[in-house]
């Protein structure tokens, strides 16, 4: 049994959906997770601020001492090879069990990818995809606009603004014909029943948290690293700047308060190289 905890880290609070799937399959592990929300959005900025803030986010993850370092970020997992090659411990991002997912869940050979500016571009689930299944066709579509739905509690079922942006976004991947659509960005499973809403019972939606979790769940298994039953497991929760309804919004996506675990880390720490 390695009591060491788990680090996951977004760049704000779409990871929750991550650390929801490890709350309720990995209940004997200890979380630690980062969300910087100071710095929210990552999927509009370039790759060199994408991989510095990376850099950072692991840094501060390492500081716990974690036994698996997990990236719920879409942006974090396509963009940021070069701090990911850095990672000593094990690694898990969002892309590669993602692909797997959606490979095994289409019947028709079309998916669609719903990912953020920096994550299209980046081609990272077309090249994953097509490396297990070159005969798979991969329609991308950009969708900024949504993390920041997320960020301000917008995701009812219902909201109006949600789902006329949501339509607009993913009439392209519908033309395509895909019959499932990865939902490339922490972030967007919170966005999940509007969505499905949108696109139809035929269409698969992958959870690219759940997704991450589950390969992590396999990797602590496979060398030892997993708590046995008799440990109960315990989160806590780092951000980079305390929104007004931070509160509301994590009890929302989460399903719990976590008010009273969640910690204000000054953005200063980075600029001294989290030595302090």
């Amino acid at each position: 049994m390695d009591k060491r905890p788990i680090g996951i880290f977004d760049s704000g609070l779409g990871g929750l959906s991550a650390v929801r799937a490890a709350l309720k399959y990995l209940p004997n592990e200890d979380i630690i997770y980062f969300g910087d929300t100071g710095r929210v959005p990552y999927g509009t900025r370039s790759e060199k601020i994408i991989t510095q803030y990376a850099n950072e986010d692991i840094a501060f993850l390492e500081k716990f001492g974690c036994k698996l370092i997990m990236a719920a970020c879409g942006t974090v997992s396509s963009v940021a090879r070069d701090a990911i090659s850095k990672v000593k411990e094990p690694f898990v991002g969002v892309v590669e069990p993602a692909a797997k997912a959606a490979v095994k869940a289409t019947k028709n050979g079309k998916i669609g990818v719903m990912g953020t500016s920096a994550t299209i571009n980046s081609g990272a689930f077309t090249k994953t995809i097509n490396r297990i299944n070159p005969d798979i066709e991969v329609s991308g579509v950009s969708c900024p606009l949504l993390v920041p739905l997320v960020e301000n509690n917008w995701i009812d079922e219902d909201n109006q603004i949600a789902l006329e942006m949501i339509r607009r976004y993913i009439k392209p991947l519908m033309d395509n014909g895909v019959d499932t659509i990865i939902l490339g960005c922490t972030h967007f499973p919170h966005l999940a029943p509007v969505i499905a809403r949108i696109a139809g019972d035929d269409v698969t939606l992958i959870d690219t948290g759940y997704e991450a979790v589950m390969q992590a769940k396999t990797i602590l298994d496979e060398n030892n690293l997993s708590n046995d039953k008799t440990h109960q497991g315990k989160a806590e929760y780092y951000i980079t700047d305390e929104t007004q309804n931070f509160s509301q919004i994590a009890n929302t996506l989460l399903g719990t308060d976590i008010s009273d675990c969640a910690s204000f880390i000054d953005l200063n720490i980075f600029e001294h190289g989290l030595n302090e």
